[in-house]
């Protein structure tokens, strides 16, 4: 008895959203990786907007968002295996939530002592 053994090609396991933009397939992998680029950028943007209390400095905003999208390069290599689009996606809907809930509350109580006096 002869045994054959063949080299299947083992795909890593991509995210879906990988999977969707056509990760899997090598000619399709820069287009897919810059896609992804822009849609990490835009969630983390919005993440930290949402999540950061005050506002600061142009300088600083520049100096924050450079490093933030020099970071999201290696963020995005991550994505292709890991839920990072997803996990943004859900803390900016959380923050995104939890702001209108807090303005909500502070149009409450504005009203309530205007009432008041």
């Amino acid at each position: 008895m002869v045994t054959v053994l063949t080299a299947n090609t083992v795909s890593p396991d991509l995210t879906p959203i990988a999977e969707w933009l056509g990760a899997q397939d090598p000619d399709n992998v820069v287009f897919a990786f810059w896609i992804m680029y822009i849609i990490v950028n835009v969630l983390s943007v919005i993440v930290f907007n949402l999540g950061f209390a005050r506002k600061l400095p142009l300088l600083k905003n520049v100096i924050i968002y450079g490093l933030m999208f020099f970071g999201n390069i290696f963020m995005t290599f991550l994505a292709l295996a890991l839920p990072i689009i997803e996990s943004l996606f859900i803390a900016a809907l959380v923050l995104g939530i939890y702001k209108l809930q807090l303005r909500r509350h502070q149009r409450a109580d504005t009203t309530e002592q205007s009432e008041s006096h």
